[in-house]
């Protein structure tokens, strides 16, 4: 019971004994007490930190104990004025916390802000994980470094017991990469959703619909992002998230072919890729596969099409509506 105030199990066996009975001595408070009598020469020294044992008036080098009403009286009024004490000194911690945030805010930009290298990355990160009320969106058009997940999951963790809703797109390819199906696991497992799809938006992250993180340079998120709170630019993301993420599939769940046209959505997302121009590269960097993995896909549709070039096997398919 006097553990709240500060005083050990054995003192306050101790407090108690000389109470009961204030004429004895160490050795009659050892035998009562079933402790040792150094280990009640400690209790006394306790006792007397606390102030909860006296010199004797009567019995001289003996010492007493005090009244609990009186000496257990003053010990909680110690707590209670160190309480206060510290209660006040919270206060002016968080006003100057205040005053700083606020400081900081002012010299903000308004609409966008530039933050490179990672250290600045994952400072922002943070602090848009402590503001999130309600939802955060995100998408990963490349595999993330098992470093980055690790570095994400205190505060995916925090986000999701809060009751934060979570929702992540992955490109099919992540399906082979272990850590990365592993922490989308994870996610599930936590109350999020997670899905893919063959072709994913440049990597964003937006909290609440109201800002949002895009990197500086696709190619590479770890150089930098712009952080922007501007609602056009946000709605913009949204918009291109939402469209990407009612085409894909929930993880776990199989890619079916396409019944009318026997394409896989990769396939499918293939044609159009090159069909716009772009070259086997470019295409493969956009759907996470390599430049011979896109010649084994070409290869496979210009059979089905029966054609004997790719420039055929691209008349045939915009002929048959595959793309």
């Amino acid at each position: 019971m006097l553990e709240a105030l500060g005083v050990s199990v054995e003192a306050g066996t101790v407090y108690r004994a000389m109470l009961d009975h204030p004429l004895d001595g160490v050795a009659e408070l050892a035998a009562r007490s079933g402790l040792s009598e150094s280990q009640v020469h400690d209790c006394l020294d306790e006792l007397g930190a606390l102030m909860l044992v006296r010199v004797s008036a009567d019995r001289p080098g003996q010492l007493r104990a005090v009244d609990p009403e009186i000496g257990l009286a003053d010990v909680l009024a110690r707590h209670e004025a160190e309480l206060a004490a510290r209660q006040a000194q919270l206060a002016a911690s968080r006003a100057a916390v205040t005053r700083m945030v606020a400081e900081r805010a002012e010299h903000r930009p308004a609409h966008g802000e530039r933050l490179l290298g990672m250290d600045a990355i994952r400072a922002r990160l943070e602090l848009m994980a402590r503001q999130t009320e309600r939802e955060v969106l995100t998408t990963h058009p490349r595999a993330q470094r098992p470093d980055d997940l690790d570095a994400s999951r205190p505060s995916d963790s925090a986000a999701l017991a809060r009751g934060i809703t979570m929702r992540t797109l992955y490109q099919d390819t992540t399906r082979r990469q272990p850590h990365v199906t592993a922490y989308a696991n994870w996610l599930l497992g936590q109350g999020g959703e997670v899905r893919t799809a063959p072709a994913v938006p440049q990597r964003v992250i937006i909290v609440d619909r109201v800002q949002a993180l895009v990197p500086i340079d696709p190619a590479d998120s770890r150089k930098g992002a712009l952080h922007v709170t501007e609602p056009g630019i946000i709605g913009a993301l949204l918009d291109l998230f939402e469209q990407a993420w009612s085409t894909a599939v929930p993880l776990g769940a199989a890619r079916p072919e396409d019944p009318a046209t026997g394409l896989t959505p990769t396939e499918r997302e293939l044609l159009r890729l090159l069909g716009g121009g772009l070259t086997d590269e470019a295409a493969g960097q956009r759907l996470g596969i390599s430049s011979r993995t896109i010649g084994r896909h070409m290869a496979s549709i210009m059979e089905r099409l029966d054609a004997s070039s790719r420039f055929e096997a691209g008349i045939k398919a915009a002929h048959r509506g595959w793309l």
